[in-house]
């Protein structure tokens, strides 16, 4: 069946809401990615951050406070009317939440240890939930007060698109008619020093399928979809088909032929019922990591023999 993407509600470092972030990426805008300095000892890196105060989690709602469900807030916060009619239209209970994250609120939990070591007790607002994967899902519901199916996806840099492919499945088996999907990632020092200890981040902006590419930057974002199995009145976007696939291969480094790569883009086209040559354009991973992009590349080159206009946004949101 194919899924409509009727409302979009996004934050990351090109900035907030569909016009603005439009407006920068297509220009080239690149002024959110910036050097900063405290996330890994004594080194500067150029993290893609969401600058300026975020929106307060709702009274009542604090112990889910944490900067990743801040940030999933601000996207929500832009959609809200499409949210709240969807819920007025179709029932609490059938409106679901699927979510893409790595970090949730591990951060808050971080520096909640951090002071635990240092005093032994946790601070005044450290709270369990905050860590834990489920959050980001929970707190929207519980916020909205939707008793739908709700449940987050954490399979690193595919979480949220993975996320996409959960919810469109739930519209297909009928357990819900609305699903609000997408993915919600912060900044923190345990992603940045994992990253730094495989040596796989740039202290410049990375430079993704060149030759002198030296690693990834990290960013934070979050990102909203209404999701239904009709299209809007307006402007919409439909999924017309997904696919995915594991490597088997290696917990840091993608199998170097591209094998699951081409798979999952086989598995999407046929679902989509549509031929490589009819493909305009691909938003590619590129890491900027020698590892991932010369896998990438190959993968593509499979896929598409005749080749594809395709490019990576990296450098510009992390």
């Amino acid at each position: 069946m194919t899924a409509y993407l009727n409302a979009l509600g996004v934050v990351c470092a090109l900035g907030r809401g569909q016009d603005e972030v439009a407006r920068n990426l297509f220009a080239g805008d690149c002024s959110g990615m910036q050097r900063e300095s405290g996330w890994v000892p004594e080194r500067s890196l150029t993290v893609g951050a969401v600058r300026g105060a975020l929106a307060s989690i709702p009274s009542g709602l604090n112990q889910q406070s944490s900067r990743n469900n801040q940030l999933l807030l601000e996207a929500a916060l832009q959609i809200e009317d499409d949210i709240r009619q969807a819920i007025d239209t179709y029932g609490a209970d059938r409106v679901a939440i699927v979510l893409g994250t790595s970090t949730s609120g591990i951060d808050e939990a971080s520096r909640g240890i951090a002071h635990y070591l240092q005093t032994q007790h946790f601070p005044g607002d450290y709270d369990y939930q905050q860590q834990e994967l489920s959050a980001p899902a929970t707190f929207l519901a519980e916020w909205l007060n939707i008793s739908g199916p709700a449940y987050v996806i954490s399979t690193a840099c595919t979480s949220s698109a993975r996320a996409l492919m959960s919810a469109q499945r739930l519209l297909d088996m009928n357990l819900c008619d609305v699903v609000l999907c997408g993915g919600v990632d912060s900044l923190c020092a345990l992603t940045l020093n994992g990253f730094c200890s495989l040596e796989a981040v740039a202290d410049e902006r990375c430079n993704p399928f060149s030759i002198n590419r030296r690693g990834i930057n990290i960013g934070e974002a979050a990102v909203l979809f209404v999701m239904s199995k009709q299209p809007a009145c307006t402007h919409t976007i439909a999924l017309l088909g997904a696919g995915a696939s594991s490597d088997a291969h290696h917990i840091s480094a993608p199998e170097p032929s591209g094998r699951g790569a081409v798979q999952a883009m086989h598995t999407a086209l046929s679902r989509a019922k549509v031929q490589p040559h009819q493909i305009a354009y691909l938003n590619l991973h590129g890491t900027a990591t020698q590892h991932n992009d010369a896998m990438e590349s190959q993968a593509v080159a499979q896929v598409f023999p005749d080749g594809v206009p395709c490019s990576s946004t990296k450098p510009m949101t992390g």
